[in-house]
């Protein structure tokens, strides 16, 4: 499910000739994430009363495959606190295929002790109802609460990281982090904002407003230094 850039209309031969009086419609050209489609507008939050209750795993990979690749995206730091964080986080969603409650009982607490013992060791909190896509790099550890609605592809975060929710009457209104977005040390993005593919923020920003793609921000609150 998909998709980053988009082209023509296509008839009903597949060989994507226009075809007269036909509907428009988006096709895939390369992959990107579950957050980046939501960015672009793809697809839609996911309702509040859903999250966790399935695997939101990226599809396009197994759960062992999926976890290799975060170990060599943490440059195969075994004992990477980052690694760890990204792992608990895999299987806590990975648990979620088994379909019966009671099979899924020894999965659920064995996830809870892996992610309470994360917090305490490497202060990475990262609830498995948060997407997250592939690659994400985690750099450095300590003081990061990553609250999202999702986190795209090839991210990289930095520690004391803080998203989450800008005032205590707007449960569920979580940031959206792009594709390729790099965050500084230190940086807070709070609310409902979206963070565009590619953007950077500086350390110890502030963001609480919407961020465009390849956008550099910085500061308190945060401002566009420079777009692409």
């Amino acid at each position: 499910m998909n998709v980053s850039e988009y082209k023509g209309e296509a008839d009903g031969s597949g060989l994507g000739q226009p075809a007269q009086n036909s509907v428009p419609r988006r096709v895939p050209a390369q992959p990107i994430s579950h957050a980046q489609m939501l960015i672009e507008g793809l697809e839609s939050p996911q309702d509040l009363t859903q999250l966790g209750r399935a695997n939101n795993n990226p599809a396009d990979i197994g759960f062992w495959a999926l976890v290799a690749e975060d170990y060599r995206t943490q440059e195969g730091r075994f004992f990477s606190q980052g690694f760890w964080a990204l792992f608990w986080h895999r299987f806590g969603n990975w648990r979620m295929s088994v379909r019966w409650k009671l099979l899924r009982m020894p999965l659920t607490l064995l996830y809870r002790l892996g992610v309470v013992l994360t917090e305490w060791m490497a202060g990475i909190m990262l609830p498995y109802t948060v997407i997250v896509g592939r690659r994400v790099r985690i750099e450095h550890f300590g003081g990061m609460i990553l609250i999202a609605r999702a986190i795209g592809d090839d991210v990289i975060l930095r520690q004391n990281t803080t998203f989450g929710i800008a005032r205590t009457n707007g449960l569920g209104e979580w940031p959206v982090i792009g594709d390729e977005v790099d965050i500084g040390a230190g940086a807070v993005v709070l609310g409902n904002v979206k963070v565009g593919r590619g953007a950077k923020i500086g350390a110890n920003a502030v963001v609480l407003k919407d961020i465009p793609s390849g956008a550099v921000a910085v500061g308190v609150p945060a401002r566009i230094l420079q777009r692409t």
